[in-house]
């Protein structure tokens, strides 16, 4: 970035993991004084983000000096204004002059939710998580196969969902090189804050109010949809489910796919190798280690297949098994998104269109 241009101002609305997971992805890469976080809102108290900001049970301490001051958050050189709304139109997002807003908190999905940012004078929303649908979000990302589409007009872009960019680049790989007949996906998701720690009245899902740490248990999922959303060709094509189990972080797919050719798993691990160590190197990892999940804790990758778990079922049915760090991967795979968005908005020709890590 030209020192002539002054810093991408951005904000963070909800800060909780993936709000802070971004924040600390933005430091440890270098690319705070490109992207600069100048507000954060989150109706949580100022003592407690600068606690959590500092001290993360996952991932560990955060790696430049957070202390809390009147108003906000000071961070290495940099002050962040904290505010504590509820609302979009509670916050004075005009007055910080921003490039972009990271919409963390979970809660708008549905166009009308999202245009009260907009209204609120937020320039450009990048949510962490799909739009309710496809119409209601400007574009859907998944970094590494789509982000070439954005055109920088756009005012409301999702990053899809950590499930959807660990399964998505894979799945576009295959499709192109080997043909995709039918799939079906199983999520081994880590404990989200959707569950209770012991039985409680916590969702209108009644498996979710169960204890968290003491079952595994079954959840809805949208991830077909998800998935048929990026890769229309796959549409009919895809189901999955989603089952939660008791770890903290870290998270696995058990990918099932019928392939349209005969193959076998050592043809399909060579591909998935060659990918991750040629053109979707920093996006996919390829390992044939003796892994467990905690191995990938803090891993930046969309996904790391686990070679030594891959199986054929007959010719033409291969079984994946794929590990993918939920939080760590997701949100810098965010912080891609908004790095190329932001770009390009400022001069589609100041880049070329390719991954840009």
């Amino acid at each position: 970035m030209s020192g002539s241009l002054r810093p991408f101002r951005l904000a963070i609305n909800g800060y909780g993991r993936i709000g802070r997971c971004f924040l600390r992805a933005l430091y440890e890469a270098g690319l705070a004084d490109e992207l600069r976080v100048v507000a954060i809102n989150e109706p949580a108290d100022l003592a407690s983000i600068a606690y959590l900001t500092r001290f993360d049970s996952t991932h560990g301490r955060f790696p430049v000096a957070v202390d809390a001051q009147p108003g906000g958050l000071r961070i290495a050189a940099h002050a962040i204004a904290v505010s504590h709304a509820r609302a979009p139109e509670e916050v004075d997002w005009r007055a910080f002059d921003l490039d972009l807003v990271l919409e963390c908190s979970g809660q708008y999905s549905e166009r009308a939710q999202l245009q009260r940012f907009l209204a609120a004078g937020v320039p450009r929303l990048l949510l962490s998580h799909p739009g309710h649908s496809a119409a209601d979000v400007d574009a859907t990302v998944v970094y590494g196969i789509n982000q070439a589409a954005l055109t920088g007009a756009e005012r409301i872009v999702s990053n899809a969902s950590c499930t959807t960019n660990a399964v998505v680049p894979l799945l576009d790989l295959l499709a192109r090189e080997l043909g995709i007949e039918q799939v079906l996906l199983t999520t081994l998701h880590s404990v989200m804050n959707d569950q209770p720690l012991i039985d409680a009245y916590h969702h209108a899902d009644l498996r979710r109010t169960r204890s968290a740490m003491q079952s595994i248990i079954p959840v809805s999922t949208g991830l077909a949809r998800g998935v048929e959303r990026l890769l229309p060709d796959l549409a009919g094509k895809v189901a999955a489910k989603a089952i939660r189990v008791p770890t903290t972080n870290v998270s696995a797919i058990d990918l099932v796919l019928e392939l349209s050719r005969d193959v076998s798993a050592s043809a399909v691990n060579r591909l998935l190798a060659e990918a991750a160590a040629g053109p979707w190197r920093g996006l996919l990892a390829y390992s044939e280690e003796t892994h467990a999940s905690i191995d990938f804790n803090h891993d930046p990758h969309s996904a790391i297949v686990d070679g030594s778990q891959t199986r054929n079922v007959g010719p033409r049915l291969i079984n994946l098994f794929v590990w993918f760090d939920n939080e760590w991967g997701f949100a810098n795979r965010m912080l891609d998104v908004a790095r190329y968005w932001l770009r390009l908005s400022r001069a589609p020709a100041f880049f070329d269109t390719t991954l840009q890590r």
